[in-house]
Parts: C-alpha cells; sequence; structure tokens
C-alpha cells in the first residue's frame, strides 16, 4: 500500500487561501461602500457571493485532510484514532458554542464590557488548547490548562444573555466551528468504519446531498417530532461538502497510486460540470441559492466551485511546484486553527483600545483595502507566533 505524506502541500495551499479569504469577508461584512458581490447575500435572495463560498470550501478542505491525516495514525489502533476524532470533535463544538453565546452578551447586565469577556474567554481557549509539546513537563501543561480551565468557569459564571426566555448560556446556533466539528464527527466516523473505501465515500456524499434536497423539498417532513432532538446539522449541507473533501482524496490517492493522476482533472472537471448543471436546475424548485438557508443548489454549486479550485491548486502546487507562491500566507494553512482563533484577540483589544483610524478606512475603497491588509496581519501574527511555539491544537 502506497503512503503518503501527513501534509499535501496543495491542501495546505488551498487551505491558507481559503483562511486568508475567510478572515477577509468576515472584517468586510459591515463596510459600506464595497462591492456586493464580495459579501453574503440576504437571508432571504436568490444569489451567491464570494462570502457564500468560502465556508462551503473550508469544509471541503476538510475532508480533503482526513485520508491524508488517518493513513498513519491507523497503525495507532483504534482507541487512539477513534478517542482523536471525538475530542477534536468535541473541541470545536465547545468553542463554536461559546463563539455563538458571544453575539447575545448582556453588557448591561453583568460585571465586564463584552470585549474585555470575550478577550479573557479567548485566551482560556489559548491556555486549555495550547500545542505545550514534548520539552513542557506535566505539571506546568496541568498548571496552565488548569488556570485556562478556572478562567471559563468565571467567565461562565458571569455571562447573561439579550435572548428572551434565557438567562445564561444556552443553545442558539452551533457556531462556525460548532458546525466543522459536527461535519468532521460524521464524516470521519464514516471514512474510518468504511476502511476509505472509494464506492462508501461517495455513496455517503449523495446521501448527504439527497438528505438536503428531501428537507428543502419537503420529503423529511414526517421526521419533523424527532427533528429537535436527533438531526443532521445543518440539513445534510455541511457533511455534503466534507464527504466531497474526502471522496476527492481517496481518488488522488487511488489515482496516484497508479500513476493516473492526470485523470484526476478530468474527473474533478466533469463532476463540477455536473454539479453546477444541477445545482441551476434545482434552484428554482428548492428556494433559490442561499447559504443562509442551506438550499440544494448553494451545496451543488458551490462544491462545483471547491473542485474546479482545487483542481487549480493541484496543478499549481503539486504538479508545477510553484509552491513559494503561498508562502507569504503559509502559516494560514498549517496553523488554521491559530489563525481563526486570532482576530477574536485583536477585534476585543482593540474595541478596549479606543484606537480610532482614518474616515477613508471604515468604507468604499478604503475599507476594501483596509480588510485586506487585516487579513495578511493576522496571518503573519500567527507565523509569528508560531516561530514562539505559541500554536493551538486540538
Amino acid at each position: 500500500m502506497n503512503t503518503f505524506p501527513d501534509r499535501i502541500r496543495s491542501i495546505d495551499a488551498f487551505r491558507a487561501f481559503t483562511m486568508l479569504l475567510m478572515i477577509f469577508v468576515n472584517d468586510l461584512d459591515g463596510i459600506p461602500g464595497t462591492p456586493q458581490w464580495l459579501k453574503h447575500v440576504a437571508e432571504n435572495a436568490d444569489g451567491l457571493g464570494l462570502a457564500d463560498t468560502i465556508f462551503p470550501a473550508f469544509l471541503f478542505i476538510v475532508g480533503l485532510s482526513i485520508p491524508f491525516a488517518f493513513q498513519n495514525r491507523l497503525k495507532t489502533g483504534n482507541y487512539k484514532l477513534l478517542s482523536r476524532i471525538a475530542s477534536r470533535s468535541l473541541a470545536l463544538v465547545f468553542i463554536g458554542f461559546f463563539h455563538a453565546n458571544m453575539e447575545t452578551y448582556n453588557e448591561a447586565a453583568t460585571a465586564l464590557p463584552k470585549p474585555v469577556w470575550e478577550s479573557l474567554v479567548t485566551f482560556s481557549f489559548f491556555f486549555i488548547f495550547l500545542d505545550y509539546g514534548k520539552e513542557t513537563s506535566n505539571l506546568k501543561r496541568y498548571l496552565l490548562q488548569g488556570f485556562g480551565i478556572a478562567l471559563l468557569i468565571a467567565m461562565s459564571a458571569l455571562y447573561r444573555t439579550t435572548d428572551p426566555g434565557h438567562t445564561w448560556l444556552h443553545f442558539t446556533w452551533w457556531g462556525i466551528l460548532g458546525l466543522i466539528g459536527w461535519s468532521y464527527l460524521v464524516c470521519a466516523l464514516i471514512y474510518y468504519y468504511s476502511g476509505g473505501h472509494l464506492w462508501i465515500q461517495a455513496t455517503a456524499w449523495i446521501f448527504f446531498m439527497m438528505f438536503n434536497l428531501d428537507v428543502h423539498f419537503g420529503f423529511l417532513n414526517f421526521l419533523e417530532p424527532v427533528q429537535k432532538y436527533v438531526w443532521i446539522a445543518g440539513n445534510g449541507a455541511m457533511q455534503a461538502f466534507t464527504m466531497a473533501g474526502v471522496f476527492v482524496s481517496v481518488l488522488y490517492m487511488r489515482l496516484k497510486a497508479n500513476n493516473e493522476l492526470k485523470m484526476l482533472w478530468a474527473a474533478l472537471i466533469l463532476i463540477a460540470i455536473i454539479l453546477f448543471n444541477l445545482g441551476f436546475i434545482v434552484r428554482y424548485f428548492s428556494g433559490g441559492i442561499n447559504k443562509t438557508r442551506d438550499t440544494p443548489s448553494w451545496v451543488l454549486i458551490c462544491t462545483g466551485i471547491s473542485l474546479i479550485a482545487y483542481a487549480i491548486f493541484i496543478f499549481v502546487v503539486d504538479f508545477k511546484h510553484k509552491y513559494n507562491w503561498f508562502k507569504i500566507i503559509e502559516p494560514a494553512g498549517t496553523n488554521t486553527f491559530t489563525c481563526y482563533i486570532v482576530p477574536f484577540i485583536f477585534y476585543p483589544l482593540y474595541e478596549m483600545s479606543n484606537i480610532g483610524y482614518p474616515e477613508y478606512l471604515s468604507q468604499g475603497t478604503g475599507g476594501l483595502i483596509k480588510c485586506i491588509v487585516f487579513a495578511f496581519v493576522m496571518v503573519w501574527l500567527t507565523g509569528l507566533l508560531d516561530k514562539i511555539n505559541v500554536r493551538l491544537k486540538i
């Protein structure tokens, strides 16, 4: 059996570029006078902005990473790998839960201003999930993690919400990281228990796409009584994106082992064309293209976009070996979790500082430039933290 390195450069480059865009579009949200095609479309709109394609691409990349990450860990035994899947998934859901509750923090009813509370919660995540390394003694690690847990408990005790009918931490939605966590859990277990067979990955991918389609066509309305207790997060959309990535990586491995990797481009482009056509067909029967409502057309079209994008990265990085183009944003691809969390430190600290910036940078072209620079700065800070051995690991 052929083995591959844990890190595939085309995946790292694709992940880095997607993470950079995720920070950019998140910062761009609410900046007036900037192109609408860069932002999310409205909840009731039928359309697709650049921001609407980023999260699907990231979930697709999560799927791409699973087979390569698992190939060597399968040798460590069932218990360790299953424990790894469970711990990573629960950590993502856990952090996503707190991030979702940040949105409804009631500053007037608590002892701490919102920026202070948010920054302390984020610092607690750093203490808890920091990659301490083998050189750190167990005592020091336990003390630092214990401090992080104690800090998080204290912040939880102080929390109050603006949501009617609730006073404390509660479920609102899973948050971005929570949705990633649930999708990773389901798809990683499918890959693990299926032994990585290509046809099973394809079947699971098709199942989640059909599940999402059935939800929007009303075919699963008879399950409504149990939906509040047991359901697939995102109505199958998130899992469909991730299983698409798993399928592509398994196909990559198969073709690479047979020295037929060039066929992968044709396969990805052909599948993408099919998905684009299906997406535009169901668009008129299932609520249009809309990320907020997880419509089937959004799932199909965004999956097609991710397939084409990854085909380009495979060509540029794996075939032409042009990886140096991505060195400037490499930390976003190799230290992605830290890169995602860093803005959650910056924003509250910036709010507390009362430091302003020119009006030109708060709207229009100036605002666009500011968001681009901000995204690169967050990636640079991630790289700087990595150089001093500050990185998060789940």
